[in-house]
């Protein structure tokens, strides 16, 4: 983004937006740094109107401090100089060899000053720290080919106080990805006191943004086989000869399986869809020197038939939407098919051959479903979805006489007030879409200030049956006055559907506050249809759901229900 295209976003902002304030920290002058950063972040929240607070100018653990809790994310971007100003070249302290421990020093204890002030931001909302983007000044002995040990000394202090930084939960930007040269702009820093070329200010502040306001990550991938992630065609050679070894030539292969188990076990969904022999499939499968599990690929589609048939039958297994997935396929035919019937699917080619271009592929599904955090719930993905394919079997084989095994299913549901730390709840309601009130998602600080409010409620509903635990699966936010009830957020993950879970939910709101009425903002979207669909089932009126209606239309629940976790009905 040029600077004239930022100044342009900035000025079209909404006069009547909503505000969405951002404090940038930083020890230089922001200037270009700061509308950048403004207009990347006024695309990515159009309707709001985005402010820009800096504070002075070197005084970085300032800025941080006196960061207003009700700011909506704090941005801080180190430099060397925050460190000890003779580590910049606008003040001149000297660069003697026998200043350098005290540099050193110096350096160590801003950190810890540095650290605390971070700690303290985090506590109210989200920050967001860039380390030094540019190399350090040329003011040890040694020759700049050669590492000198203060230069390493100050490198490794860094790195400590980083890893110490990002095990407390502050999000760190990883300089590796952005553009190389050139950085240091010698003559803007001297003469204005900014450090950065304007290009690479601008790449800084796009990543920048994308941390503050990162996308949803993806939910599943569905995989080819032959030469995808195997080299060769099983049917061909068997089962004993396809290969993803350095011997073979075939070691990016087992690259990708690596990949694949990797984000198995940060519970994205991996599914296959191959056109072969399943017996032939299985018994590679079972070759103990396979990297991928077998029972990390679910649900296995192998069969003779179009690929996007298969992707169709795996995406109703994961009762997700295509635009959650992404497939991977070396055949840009068997590609062009599955875009052809989704659209909105994202497909990679893994084309067999070209080592770099399956390199990239593995390196874009890394950035498609990387996630700040894990939570047990993706530790249990996998086992939920195989579990809800389970009974969902059973009620289709009975000709739909779900009551049976619903009643038989041993199905718990634990309702709990939503905790300021529950990382769990706050991500349902920014990822969930089909079972979604109304759409509407909020940042850290909107989800605390609500939770903070002295009529609001906010309850996360956990889940388990005798087919394994699916963990937190919905939440419900709202108020209450008097005897009427506001649900203002309600959002179920999808592999809750087809349980009851959505009445029990309402029952149990009826019963805990005491109220005859419960009124719903809901706002039809795209993608939730299916809690319109629940909701025409249980009142004529979307927006309004009655004790009486509800007992009227409410099929039989077969649910133990552990309420705030101090009491229990069955």
């Amino acid at each position: 983004m040029k600077l004239r295209e930022a100044l342009e976003v900035i000025q079209a902002q909404p006069a009547a937006g909503a505000p969405f304030h951002v404090t940038l920290a930083c020890g230089f002058t922001p200037l270009h740094l700061a509308t950048l950063l403004h207009a990347h972040i006024q695309r990515s929240r159009p309707h709001n109107r985005v402010k820009i607070n800096t504070g002075l100018y070197d005084d970085l653990v300032g800025t941080i401090s006196t960061a207003a809790p009700s700011v909506q994310g704090v941005i801080v971007q180190m430099e060397w100089p925050d460190l000890d100003p003779r580590l910049g070249l606008r003040q001149l302290g000297g660069w003697s060899p026998t200043a350098i421990p005290d540099i050193i020093a110096s350096a160590r204890r801003k950190l810890d000053i540095l650290q605390e002030a971070l700690k303290s931001a985090a506590a109210t909302g989200p920050v967001i720290l860039s380390p030094p983007l540019l190399e350090l000044l040329p003011m040890f002995h040694t020759a700049p080919r050669q590492l000198s040990a203060d230069a390493a000394r100050l490198e490794a202090d860094l790195a400590d106080f980083l890893a110490r930084i990002a095990a407390a939960g502050i999000t760190v930007l990883h300089p590796d990805p952005l553009p190389h040269p050139p950085r240091f702009d010698v003559r803007a820093y001297l003469q204005s006191g900014f450090p950065y070329h304007v290009d690479f200010a601008d790449a800084v502040a796009r990543q920048l943004a994308a941390l503050l306001l990162p996308p949803a990550p993806l939910k599943g991938v569905i995989t080819d086989l032959d030469d995808t992630l195997w080299k060769g065609i099983v049917g061909e050679v068997g089962a004993a000869n396809v290969t993803w070894d350095l011997a073979s030539h075939s070691q990016i292969h087992g690259v990708y399986q690596t990949l694949l188990q990797s984000l198995a076990d940060a519970g994205v969904l991996v599914g296959v869809a191959s056109k072969n022999s399943l017996g032939e499939v299985e018994e590679v499968l079972r070759r103990p020197d396979l990297l991928v599990s077998e029972r990390s690929l679910f649900p296995l589609e192998v069969s003779w038939g179009p690929k996007s048939e298969a992707v169709a039958r795996i995406l109703r297994v994961w009762n997700i939407a295509a635009d959650s997935v992404v497939f991977v396929d070396d055949s840009p035919m068997e590609l062009a098919e599955v875009s052809s019937a989704f659209p909105s699917i994202k497909t990679l080619a893994f084309p067999t051959g070209d080592t770099e271009a399956c390199w990239r592929t593995i390196g874009e599904l890394r950035e498609l479903f990387g996630k700040p955090l894990l939570t047990e719930e993706d530790r249990i993905r996998v086992d939920s979805v195989r579990g809800a394919a389970v009974l969902d079997g059973a009620t289709a084989s009975a000709g739909g006489q779900s009551d049976r095994f619903l009643e038989q299913s041993g199905a718990l549901l634990t309702i709990d007030r939503v905790e300021l730390d529950d990382a769990r709840a706050w991500e349902l309601v920014n990822k969930t879409n089909q079972f979604n009130l109304n759409g509407r998602r909020v940042t850290q600080v909107e989800w605390r200030e609500m939770l903070a409010r002295p009529s609001a409620f906010a309850l996360v509903v956990s889940y388990q049956d005798k087919y394994g635990p699916l963990g937190k699966i919905a939440v419900l936010a709202g108020e209450t006055s008097g005897d009427i009830l506001r649900l203002h957020t309600w959002v179920m993950s999808c592999r809750a559907f087809s349980r009851r879970i959505e009445f029990e939910c309402l029952r149990y709101l009826f019963d805990e506050f005491a109220v005859r009425e419960i009124n719903l903002d809901f706002e039809t979207t795209p993608k939730n249809g299916p809690l319109r669909v629940f909701l025409e089932r249980v009142t004529d009126c979307p927006g309004t759901i009655t004790l009486a209606s509800l007992n009227h239309l409410c099929p039989p629940l077969f649910h133990s229900v552990i309420g705030n976790a101090t009491h229990e009905r069955s």
